[in-house]
């Protein structure tokens, strides 16, 4: 993996990590499978498994 490459992923998880906000459980789910589809499909991942990390880790924080 080059420099640019770190970098990049680097920033991609701090925005991530940052804009996924929510309220409530399901607003969380949303907003983390939303960002988690993003980040997959920007990193070239599987968007799906992605989005389903994202909303998981969404529900189970408070």
């Amino acid at each position: 993996m080059t420099r640019l490459h770190t970098i990049t992923a680097v920033s991609l998880l701090g925005a991530a990590l940052l804009a996924g906000c929510g309220e409530s459980y399901g607003e969380r789910a949303l907003t983390g499978g939303v960002l988690g589809a993003g980040v997959g499909a920007a990193t070239g991942n599987d968007v799906g498994t992605s989005a389903a990390i994202g909303a998981g880790a969404g529900i189970l924080t408070k």
